[in-house]
């Protein structure tokens, strides 16, 4: 099923107007995408169910959430957590505390990965780590640090290739065991990532559209992974400007492997490796 553009509008326009939710920025393409398998799914046309957002607001939430559940794994692209690790963490060494957030994290196996890396690196002690999304289901999900064992465990893999393995230096190996930072219990298929991490993170619900920062705080790392590639042009920028308001000089902005700036924001920003630093 294929959605015309008056209908995706006209659905952003009913959501705004019913509730706090602005999705008239988003990407007409993944909105469009996301809203036509909810459809499908459901046996519905657009008409019923703006009509049925506006009636039942239990109803309006689940197909918000519906409309913005993100994947995500433990370091996810490895390249991008080597350059982390050897690259990038090596110019924060001066500071002696580092301010960590998360915006549009899901349910927090990134913010999960990030808490490793820095323990690894001894700077997790000092460190506040944050996390935020619009969706509340994840957030609870990311709290509890609780995740299926057979969804997750090729991801593994990805934890041997940051945490162990040097890329560059092929005789270096760390062996670090799973059981440092999270267990598994394969027979009720789980794995629960131990108490120390669960702690060291506070998570709150947050709309990049219109809050503001959620945090008192601002930022030394702010990792945003492919979530700005669900908004157009215009809310990119938005959001590029109201990240850059909120770094610290010099501060390192991570994005998803095919997100890049572009627009007014871009002279504010240097990339390097798979960064980019504010001026």
């Amino acid at each position: 099923m294929e959605l015309e553009k008056d209908q995706i509008q006209t659905f952003a326009r009913a959501l705004k107007n019913i509730s706090e939710y602005d999705f008239t920025e988003y990407s007409e393409k993944s909105l469009s995408r996301r809203l036509a398998k909810i459809l499908h799914d459901q046996n519905m046309d657009m008409n019923k169910m703006i009509t049925k957002i506006s009636e039942d607001r239990e109803y309006l939430e689940q197909i918000v959430r519906e409309i913005t559940v993100n994947t995500t794994e433990m370091f996810r692209d490895p390249p991008v957590w080597h350059a982390l690790r050897y690259d990038i963490f090596p110019g924060f060494d001066h500071k002696e505390s580092l301010t960590v957030w998360h915006p549009g994290c899901s349910t927090g196996q990134e913010v999960y990965s990030m808490m490793i890396l820095l323990n690894e690196l001894g700077k997790l002690e000092n460190a506040r780590v944050y996390g935020s999304d619009i969706n509340p289901d994840v957030l609870d999900k990311a709290r509890k640090g609780v995740y299926q064992y057979r969804f997750n465990v090729s991801y593994l893999d990805n934890f041997d290739a940051v945490i162990k393995v040097n890329p560059r230096d092929s005789g270096a190996f760390q062996d670090v065991p799973y059981e440092k930072y999270f267990h598994i219990d394969k027979t009720r298929d789980k794995i629960y990532m131990n108490d120390f991490l669960v702690e060291a993170v506070e998570y709150k619900k947050m709309d990049l559209v219109k809050d503001m920062n959620p945090f008192d705080e601002t930022y030394d790392f702010i990792i945003c992974r492919n979530v700005i590639i669900y908004f157009n042009y215009e809310l990119q920028n938005k959001v590029f400007k109201f990240f850059l308001d909120n770094m610290n000089p010099g501060a390192c902005l991570i994005l998803g492997v095919h997100e890049t700036i572009l627009g007014p924001c871009a002279s504010y920003f240097e990339k390097k490796f798979q960064a980019f630093f504010k001026k």
